[in-house]
């Protein structure tokens, strides 16, 4: 007797894959709050550690990182345009990224050097608090590099001229060339550099070769050796994202309410 027929197989091979397709279906239900919880943490981590919050050794808890957080970091949603707070939107479960993806929470881009398409109705800032004064604000920035998009924060101190921080914590730049941009030694070059100049326009430049000191060479940043076009966009972004089309309005408004001139 024919143990086998085509219309058989058919039938093993349709019931495999509808199993296999429930499995996988019922895998990713189960672990999507996992990954959504996931994500936050890695989030949190990167802005604790822009803020100087993050220390290497000993490394800190899950609860200790959701304390520390929510202990120094107040996020705020603000509208682009207008540089406005939105206390409307949960600045807790806001998600930048696929805001500006979103066409109902985007708007074309205007014309920029980082070749940006799209950008968020809302952004998100945060502010990093100790012993109830604020200590910083660290602001998002993404642009791109030689091959990849590069995500980033960058952190600046009350007065919002002095850099305290900068991390890029996403990209895909070549290994020991553009990649440097993550060496915690090169991110470490921007601390009490100078974001603007006196008439608030941004000023911070990754150069070619080495910069002095900050207190004498305030603007300048020790370019990457073999990545010129990597730190060309490092400027460019930062330039943006400080910019009119980017946190600017926001950064105008901070410094009337703080009576910054």
């Amino acid at each position: 007797m024919q143990r086998s027929s085509p219309g058989r197989t058919v039938g093993f091979v349709a019931s495999v894959a509808v199993v296999a397709s429930i499995l996988v279906a019922t895998s990713a239900v189960a672990l999507r709050e996992r990954q959504q919880f996931n994500a936050v943490l890695d989030l949190r981590k990167k802005v604790l550690g822009v803020a100087g919050l993050m220390p290497a050794k000993p490394a800190l808890t899950t609860i200790e990182i959701t304390e520390r957080f929510e202990t120094n970091i107040v996020p705020v949603v603000v509208n682009l345009a207008t540089g406005l707070p939105d206390d409307t939107i949960d600045p807790y479960s806001f998600d930048q990224r696929a805001a500006t993806v979103d066409p109902a929470t985007s708007r074309p881009a205007p014309a920029n050097a980082v070749r940006l398409t799209r950008l968020p109705i809302h952004a998100q800032v945060f502010h990093v608090v100790e012993d109830g004064a604020l200590t910083a604000v660290i602001l998002p920035i993404v642009g791109p590099g030689l091959w990849s998009t590069m995500y980033g924060f960058i952190a600046l101190s009350p007065d919002l001229r002095t850099i305290t921080g900068l991390t890029f914590y996403e990209h895909g730049e070549t290994a020991g060339l553009g990649g440097e941009i993550d060496n915690p030694r090169w991110q470490g070059l921007w601390q009490g550099r100078e974001a603007f100049d006196d008439s608030w326009t941004p000023r911070i430049t990754v150069i070619k070769g080495a910069a002095g000191p900050p207190e004498e060479d305030p603007y300048s940043v020790d370019g990457l050796a073999g990545a010129t076009i990597t730190g060309r966009g490092v400027t460019d972004t930062i330039h943006f994202w400080l910019g009119p089309d980017g946190f600017g309005p926001y950064l105008a408004y901070y410094r009337r309410e703080a009576g910054i001139s």
